[in-house]
Formats: C-alpha cells, sequence, structure tokens
C-alpha cells in the first residue's frame, strides 16, 4: 500500500506542475523574445524612471515585493505635454520586480501598439512566461489609467 501512495502521491504532483504550466498565457512568446532583445539593446534600466519610482519602492502587486519601473521616451514626453486620455502608440514601461532578499523576480512590460497593450512577463533571465494579453495581465491593469497602473495619464 505505502507504494501505491507513494505513486499516487508522485502522479497529483505531476498533474499539478503541468497543470500550472498549462496556466500560462505566453500567446505570442516570439514578440515576447524580440521585445526582450530591444529593451536589453536600448539598456531600459537607463531610461528614466516612472514617476513616484525614483527608486525601488515595495509592492504589493504580483511582481515582487519590491519594483523599480522604466520608462521610455515615448512616455516621457508624454507626461510633460498637454492633457491626454490615452497613452500613445509606442508607450513601452519595463518594470524589475525584486524578492524579499533583493534578487531579481520577475520582469516585466507593457508596449502600446496600435491602440491596444502588449503585455510581457519574463524571468529574470529572460524566458517568457506571460505574453500578448494574457487574462492575468489585463484583469488587474484594467483599474490603470489606460492600463497603466503605477501612475496617472497627464493632467
Amino acid at each position: 500500500m505505502p507504494r501505491l501512495a507513494k505513486s499516487l502521491g508522485i502522479a497529483v504532483m505531476t498533474l499539478l506542475a503541468a497543470a500550472s504550466i498549462g496556466c500560462r498565457q505566453d500567446d505570442d512568446p516570439d514578440g515576447a523574445d524580440e521585445l526582450w532583445t530591444r529593451i536589453q539593446d536600448a539598456k531600459y534600466r537607463t531610461w528614466a524612471r516612472a514617476p513616484g519610482y525614483e527608486t525601488r519602492k515595495g509592492s504589493s502587486a504580483r511582481h515582487g515585493t519590491s519594483v523599480e519601473i522604466f520608462m521610455n521616451d515615448v512616455i516621457a514626453g508624454a507626461l510633460e505635454g498637454p492633457k491626454i486620455t490615452a497613452w500613445p502608440d509606442g508607450s513601452l514601461l519595463v518594470k524589475d520586480g525584486f524578492d524579499d532578499d533583493g534578487s531579481p523576480h520577475i520582469v516585466a512590460a507593457m508596449e502600446k501598439r496600435g491602440g491596444a497593450w502588449f503585455f510581457v512577463e519574463w524571468s529574470p533571465e529572460g524566458a517568457s512566461l506571460y505574453s500578448g494579453a494574457p487574462s492575468i495581465c489585463t484583469d488587474c491593469h484594467a483599474v490603470g489609467a489606460d492600463m497603466v497602473r503605477a501612475f496617472d495619464l497627464p493632467p
């Protein structure tokens, strides 16, 4: 009987692991890889930091217990301009998430393309976990100003 219980336990654990991997919604891994290469080549960590995120800041979101958020010139320019009701195409935010001990947890990005946001979450090494418009991203970001939760559109 113990052998049967052990086999069942292993089978259940295998199914749970497979199900958790299957729940990932990595709809556009090629697009995720292209964006990863582009933000790395652009040295995104040298970009301006998002308003309110001038330094690493604690977070209660799933991206980590602390985060750093970087924005490209499109968003930086929009923040300086007149009032808008949506972020312009080409807007790109990249968030580095960290664990309690300060180790990298995740890299997340959102880029406005053709009036819609393209979301990606990567492992710290650049393997895409989610990409496209996964509900795990869109459901959470729906409460933000044009899907951006960290800061508001310019007044």
